[in-house]
């Protein structure tokens, strides 16, 4: 599950926020990623499973990213203000591997963008040449697909359909959640009729994707513009919260999903925020303020950690690499 919001048509601040929503703890770690950090792309918990036309890079730009697992990155931003998210699509059909074409595993999929590519057309570039194969962790598949973001407030969605990379690239392609299939979701979005909004129009107000795809293109058309950064990230949050599944959402006995956490990111001013569910605050980072000096070693945060408040970009402490 999840859903992904971004405001690109504000005056002051380009802002995009998203829900993780899993039947589990993603065990989220705040991760930042110096300039300089290898990637194996064939690696995948300690085990080569991609042969000799696995992708191997040297990140040319820190990032600050929300991994899971320990293995792969589900959310972030890089110091050039791109910023990339993964979210659940169960119609994801990666093919079969060609053995002539670079490749790599899914789960490095938005972490290759961060490392590489600081506008979405550069990301774009990066990504069409390689293709991805499907790995696992905790009895999941990683059936995704990836929403880009940069500070130019330009947007691209990318889905592997029937084998086939199918790529959706135009700033006015704003939200995403689950299923159906992107091209659908812009069908639905095409029959939403927004045109006269008032107290009285009636949305979905289920936890499916559906009902949170229009949900939140209809109060993202609604925000007032911000006069500040505050109320930029307070109006965000107010709609990912909208979007979010409670607990006891009505179908448990076969998606028991739960939104986990949210995390609204300023792209105009690379700010990182996050809300963790079971707890009562709201935390933040200031990118402006990380050493992303390759040698600087990476960092990490618990987010889950409850007596965290505010501003906790001095609180990264170094520690292994996720991956």
């Amino acid at each position: 599950m999840c859903t992904r919001i971004f405001w690109n048509d504000n005056e002051r601040h380009l802002i995009v926020g998203r829900s993780m929503d899993w039947h589990e703890s993603t065990e989220p770690v705040w991760t930042v990623f110096p300039r300089g950090s290898h990637r194996d792309g064939g690696m995948w918990l300690g085990e080569r499973v991609i042969p000799g036309n696995a992708v191997t890079w040297d990140a040319t730009y820190g990032s600050v990213a929300i991994t899971i697992y320990g293995v792969c990155t589900a959310d972030g931003i890089n110091e050039a203000g791109l910023a990339a998210h993964i979210l659940y699509l169960s119609e994801t059909d990666f093919g079969p591997i060609d053995p002539t074409k670079p490749a790599m595993h899914a789960a490095l999929w938005a972490q290759h963008a961060l490392d590489n590519a600081a506008t979405v057309n550069e990301a774009l570039d990066l990504l069409a040449g390689i293709q991805l194969v499907l790995v696992g962790a905790r009895g999941s598949d990683a059936t995704v697909h990836l929403a880009l973001e940069d500070a130019a407030g330009d947007s691209a969605i990318i889905e592997y359909i029937d084998g086939q990379q199918v790529v959706h690239h135009d700033p006015r392609y704003r939200v995403l959640t689950n299923s159906p299939t992107y091209v659908e979701q812009l069908q639905l979005l095409a029959e939403l009729d927004f045109s006269n909004p008032s107290s009285s129009t009636v949305l979905p107000g289920n936890v499916n994707p559906v009902d949170r795809f229009a949900r939140a293109s209809y109060f993202l058309e609604m925000l007032p513009e911000p006069a500040n950064e505050r109320e930029a990230v307070a109006s965000m949050l107010s709609v990912v919260r909208n979007c979010s599944i409670p607990a006891g959402a009505p179908y448990q006995e076969t998606d028991p999903s739960t939104t986990e956490y949210r995390t609204v990111l300023d792209l105009t001013n690379k700010q990182y925020f996050l809300e963790f569910t079971n707890s009562l605050n709201l935390i933040w980072i200031d990118l402006n303020q990380i050493d992303f000096s390759d040698g600087s070693g990476v960092r990490l945060l618990d987010p889950t950690d409850i007596e965290l408040i505010g501003d906790v970009t001095g609180r990264f402490a170094p520690g292994p690499a996720p991956f």
